[in-house]
C-alpha cells in the first residue's frame, strides 16, 4: 500500500477542499502528522497551543473539567473534524480539552499558516465560521436540555443525537450505551442514568439488538 503524501491527506479533509492548488501545496508543506494513543491529550483546557488540528483517523472527545476534577463530555469528534481554531482566533487558552478515545492520527497546522489561509480564501473562512456556528448551536441545545428537560428527556436526547434515524421515530446506535458517558454528557450521576435506562428498556423505548447495536424509538413525554 502506498503512503499518502501530505498533499493527498489535505485533499481528503473537507475543511481544505476549498483551497486553490497553490494554497493546498503550501498547507501540505506546513502541516505535521501526529499520532496520539488512547487517552492522550490533543489540547488541554486552560492552556494555549499554536496549531489547528484536523482528525484523519480515530475518535476524540471534547471535555470540560471543573476545579474538583469532574468531567463533562461536550462533543465527540471523528475524521474530518477540526479543533483549536477558537484559541488561534482569539489567542486565549483552550476552553476545553480534546482527548483521544482511540488511536488517532491528526494533522497539525501552525498559527501563521492558518491565519494566511483564512486571509487568502473566503471559502475556508466561511467553513471555519460555519463550524463555530454549529458548535454554538450544539451548546445552545445542551443549555436548553439542562433548563427544560428532566433526566429522562436529557438521556433520550443524547441517545438520539449519538445515533442515526433509520426510520421515522427509530434511531440506532453502533454499540452499547455507556452509562458513564451519558452521565458525563447530561450532568447526572451514573446511578441515575442507569435507573433511567433500565426503565426505558423495560418500557420498550430502548432495546439491545442481536448485532450489538442499540435501538431507540420515540417515547411519550416524561415531563
Amino acid at each position: 500500500m502506498s503512503i499518502l503524501s501530505n498533499l493527498d491527506l489535505i485533499r481528503r479533509v473537507p475543511l481544505f477542499q476549498a483551497l486553490a492548488p497553490a494554497q493546498a501545496e503550501a498547507v501540505a508543506r506546513a502541516v505535521i502528522k501526529q499520532r496520539y494513543k488512547r487517552g492522550d491529550l490533543l489540547v488541554e483546557q486552560g492552556k494555549k497551543s499554536d496549531h489547528l488540528g484536523i482528525l484523519l483517523t480515530g475518535r476524540a472527545r471534547v471535555l470540560s473539567t471543573d476545579e474538583r476534577g469532574r468531567e463533562v463530555i461536550l462533543a465527540t469528534m471523528g475524521p474530518g473534524d477540526h479543533f483549536g481554531e477558537m484559541s488561534l482566533i482569539d489567542n486565549q487558552a483552550h476552553s476545553a480539552s480534546v482527548r483521544a478515545d482511540v488511536q488517532t492520527d491528526v494533522l497539525l497546522l501552525g498559527r501563521a499558516e492558518f491565519a494566511r489561509c483564512l486571509g487568502e480564501n473566503n471559502t475556508l473562512a466561511y467553513l471555519v465560521m460555519k463550524g463555530l456556528v454549529q458548535r454554538l448551536r450544539q451548546a445552545n441545545r445542551a443549555i436548553e436540555s439542562l433548563a427544560l428537560l428532566d433526566v429522562y428527556g436529557r438521556v433520550v436526547r443524547v441517545l438520539k443525537e449519538s445515533g442515526r434515524e433509520e426510520a421515522p421515530g427509530h434511531w440506532v446506535l453502533d454499540g452499547k450505551v455507556s452509562r458513564q458517558d451519558v452521565a458525563k454528557m447530561i450532568g447526572a450521576s451514573r446511578e441515575m442514568v442507569s435507573r433511567v435506562l433500565k426503565d426505558l428498556e423495560e418500557r420498550g423505548f430502548v432495546q439491545s439488538l442481536p448485532d450489538g447495536r442499540t435501538a431507540v424509538r420515540d417515547q411519550i413525554s416524561f415531563t
